[in-house]
C-alpha cells in the first residue's frame, strides 16, 4: 500500500519513531493549487478525505518543529504526536479564503500543542503557570546558551527584549536551574547518595531527648511498680500470672490446673480474681 494512502491513525511515532520519519518524509508535499483545492472542499463541503491528505502532506514538518524543543529532555515520539494534535485542529480550522498557506497557519497550534505538552511534563511541580510565565520559559530556554548562570548584563538585556522585570528573569532562571526529587530514596539508589532524600531532613519527634527520658521514666516506674503489687499477692496467685503473661513460654489454663491439682475453670477463677487486686494495687500506688 501506498504510504500517501494510509490513514493518519496508522502513522505513529510512538512504535517506530525512524520508520515514521521516514514514512511521512515519503509522502508528497501539495502543491499550492493542490492544498487550495483539498481545503475548499473541507471548508465548504466537510469532504473528510480532504482533511486526512491534508494532513498527511503537513506532518513532515510537524517533525521537523518537534526537533527543536529536543533539549527539554522528552521523548521525540511524545513531542511529534502532540505537535500533530495540533496540526489537526489548525486544518479542521483553516480558511482558504484568507489568502495563506496551511503551513504559515498550522506552525502556531503546533507549537501551542507541543509547548503545553512541555509545561505538563518537564517538571513534576508546574514551572510555568500564566502567560507570561510561559513566554518568559520558551524565550529564556531560547536566549540561555550555556551552562553557567546568566550575569546581570545578559538578565537586563532579557528583560527588556521580553518586557518584564529583570527580578522575574532571575526567578525563572532558578526554576529551569531546579530538578525534581523524589520525596523517598528510589530503591535503585546507594547507601552514599541515599541520605540526601527530603524524607531524612524531616524531625524526628520520638529523638527528642525530653520525650526519650519521659518515656523511660514512665517505663521504669510501671515496672517498679509492677513489681511491688505482684510480692503483695499470694504464692499461687503470683505464680499463675507469671507462668500466663510474664513468662518467655506462656503456659495455658489446663497446664497449670495439673500443676495444681484443680480444674481449668478454678485457675481461671484465680487469674482473674489475680489480675483484680494486681490493678488495684498498682492505682493506689500512682494514687499514693
Amino acid at each position: 500500500m501506498s504510504t500517501s494512502l494510509l490513514p493518519v491513525g496508522q502513522l505513529s511515532p510512538g512504535h517506530d519513531l525512524g520508520g515514521y520519519i521516514k514514512a511521512v518524509n515519503g509522502i508528497a508535499v501539495l502543491s499550492a493549487q493542490e492544498e487550495r483545492e483539498l481545503a475548499f472542499r473541507l471548508h465548504d463541503e466537510g469532504d473528510l478525505e480532504a482533511a486526512r491528505r491534508l494532513v498527511l502532506s503537513h506532518l513532515r514538518f510537524v517533525v521537523h518543529i518537534a526537533r527543536s524543543y529536543s533539549g527539554y529532555g522528552l521523548p521525540q515520539a511524545d513531542l511529534i504526536q502532540e505537535g500533530n494534535v495540533g496540526l489537526m485542529k489548525a486544518v479542521k480550522r483553516f480558511d482558504p479564503n484568507q489568502g495563506v498557506r496551511l503551513v504559515s497557519f498550522a506552525v502556531h497550534w503546533i507549537k501551542a500543542e507541543i509547548h503545553e505538552f512541555v509545561l505538563r511534563n518537564w517538571r513534576i511541580v508546574k514551572i510555568a503557570t500564566t502567560k507570561a510565565q510561559r513566554k518568559l520559559f520558551f524565550n529564556l530556554r531560547s536566549a540561555k546558551k550555556r551552562l553557567a548562570w546568566l550575569n546581570n548584563d545578559e538578565v537586563d538585556a532579557i528583560a527588556k527584549d521580553l518586557n518584564v522585570k529583570p527580578g522575574v528573569v532571575r526567578d525563572m532562571e532558578g526554576r529551569l536551574s531546579s530538578y525534581d526529587a523524589g520525596f523517598d530514596a528510589s530503591p535503585s539508589e546507594d547507601e552514599d547518595s541515599a541520605y540526601q532524600a527530603p524524607v531524612n531532613f524531616l524531625d524526628d519527634m520520638a529523638a527528642d531527648p525530653a520525650t526519650q527520658l519521659e518515656d523511660s521514666d514512665f517505663e521504669e516506674d510501671s515496672t517498679r511498680r509492677l513489681q511491688l503489687a505482684l510480692e503483695d499477692l499470694d504464692e499461687r496467685s503470683r505464680d499463675i500470672l507469671q507462668r500466663r503473661w510474664l513468662a518467655e513460654n506462656k503456659a495455658t489454663l489446663h497446664d497449670l490446673a495439673d500443676v495444681y491439682g484443680v480444674s481449668a475453670e478454678r485457675i481461671r477463677q484465680l487469674e482473674k480474681n489475680a489480675m483484680k487486686k494486681l490493678r488495684q494495687k498498682m492505682g493506689d500506688a500512682i494514687a499514693a
